[in-house]
């Protein structure tokens, strides 16, 4: 099984994807004329702008939806995971990604907005909706919306209850089958209460449990404060091969900074227009930079909070590709993954360090649980034309409670790969498809500009450009 998951792995994650990663980022962060720097302040302020209404939701509960989902196991195993492979310089690469990234996230949450619709009395819409709207292709609209159901349904949520379990047993010498099975209990009260319970809940544990977890790096940066000019001279220095050290595996720091990074803040990937689609707002432009600002928040706030409690500390090893270690300054035993920002945090508070970060990521992955049912979930509503179908719907709630026991008792590496196999599917097909449909973004994206510049409150009419399928906004 392992050796089939390898073979797909590779193909899937080929360096053509890294490359279409980073090229697309940098194409839209070019074509936009760097929205994700010259509306940095409207990306703030947007967040407390607008309410929820009986079919969508605010904005800020939208942003923590989609913050949801990108704010989970990537940002503490994940990152210890890109620097255990890539080294330190894969931060660098982790920021490159995040800072282009952005600016796919724009287009992407745009076009989750434009080609919405209201389906069993809410919003929907995502990739699926907008492959089919705006490029007429059914077989690649259902290609994306089965990929996406397989992935967030069951590939993905095994990644983060692993991480959960690895963490909680680490801390608290709990079996993994207890783990398991409260899990499940928890899920399966939150996710047959519907969309609107899933947001409520994010709406507010996502922003305290970020913020705590923020200001605990804060602390242990400001106790290593004399540390702070050689710790960024050294992922600078590892990223861009002048670091002797880490100057063999520049290649690997460039892929695992990228992979990681995508995995963590997701632009790209086509989760984020799933909760882009459901705010309630008078411009599609608003919800995209709302959710442009969210990939910032996952890496270069959390993401970045980890990265340095680890390197701070030291506490992590570097693999040699050839064999062994080029750095090793845990035990060989220690396996990548939360077990390092356990020892980082441990290192300055032993008392609660492995506790803290267990809690921490149990908290972050939940959440990104949630937020997969509910990706998922949109695109049974996508498949199903004549509204959501009770046998397929809880035969995904079934899916996903056991995507979630599995991932509590599996090896960690089976893990990731198949949840790197879903973020790959889903991010070949959408990046291509928002590459496709950029330019009626860009149309949209001139609008709200000079909307905003007159002084108005941008708002959206499709009867002005007359793009077809954007229903919704022909009658507003």
């Amino acid at each position: 099984m392992q050796q089939i998951i390898d073979f797909v792995y590779k193909i899937v994650w080929s360096d053509a994807l890294v490359f279409l990663c980073l090229i697309t980022g940098i194409f839209f962060t070019i074509r936009f004329r760097f929205p994700q720097f010259t509306h940095l302040k409207q990306m703030v302020s947007l967040l407390f702008k607008g309410t929820s209404s009986s079919t969508g939701i605010s904005s800020f509960q939208a942003f923590s939806l989609a913050v949801s989902g990108r704010v989970g196991t990537g940002n503490i195993a994940g990152v210890a995971t890109a620097i255990g492979m890539g080294g330190p310089g894969a931060i660098f690469w982790m920021w490159v990604i995040a800072l282009l990234g952005s600016a796919s996230a724009i287009v992407e949450s745009t076009l989750g907005q434009m080609y919405k619709e209201v389906k069993d009395g809410q919003y929907r819409g995502g990739p699926a909706f907008y492959i089919l709207k705006g490029l007429n292709n059914k077989i690649f609209a259902w290609a994306f919306a089965i990929v996406t159901i397989i992935s967030t349904g069951f590939l993905l949520p095994s990644v983060q209850s692993n991480s959960i379990t690895l963490a909680i047993e680490s801390a608290f010498h709990i079996s993994p089958y207890a783990i398991a099975i409260s899990l499940c209990l928890l899920l399966a009260f939150i996710i047959w209460g519907g969309v609107s319970r899933i947001s409520k809940i994010a709406e507010y544990v996502v922003p305290l449990m970020a913020g705590l977890y923020i200001i605990m790096a804060l602390i242990i940066i400001a106790l290593n404060y004399a540390q702070i000019p050689s710790v960024f001279a050294l992922i600078f220095k590892s990223a861009l091969n002048i670091d002797s050290t880490f100057g063999a595996i520049v290649g690997s720091a460039i892929a695992w900074g990228v992979k990681r990074g995508i995995y963590s803040n997701e632009a790209g990937q086509g989760t984020a227009p799933h909760a882009a689609a459901a705010a309630e707002v008078s411009h599609p432009i608003k919800q995209g930079l709302v959710q442009g600002f969210s990939v910032y928040v996952d890496t270069l706030f959390v993401c970045t909070a980890t990265a340095l409690m680890i390197i701070f500390t030291g506490q992590y090893n570097v693999v040699n590709p050839e064999g062994g270690f080029i750095v090793q300054n845990l035990h060989s035993n220690v396996e990548m993954g939360p077990a390092f920002t356990q020892y980082a945090v441990a290192h300055h508070f032993p008392l609660i360090g492995s506790s803290f970060v267990a809690i921490a990521l149990t908290f972050f992955a939940f959440t990104t649980i949630m937020a997969y049912y509910y990706i998922a979930e949109t695109n049974i509503s996508f498949i199903q034309s004549r509204g959501s179908s009770k046998l397929l719907l809880n035969g995904l709630r079934v899916l996903i409670l056991l995507s979630v026991f599995i991932g509590c008792i599996s090896s960690a590496k089976m893990a990731w790969d198949l949840g790197d196999i879903g973020v790959g599917l889903m991010a070949w097909l959408n990046l291509i498809a928002i590459l496709l449909l950029h330019r009626k973004v860009l149309v949209l994206y001139q609008d709200y500009n000079t909307q905003y510049k007159v002084g108005k409150d941008p708002k959206y009419n499709n009867s002005k450009y007359n793009f077809p399928n954007m229903d919704f906004w022909n009658k507003n």
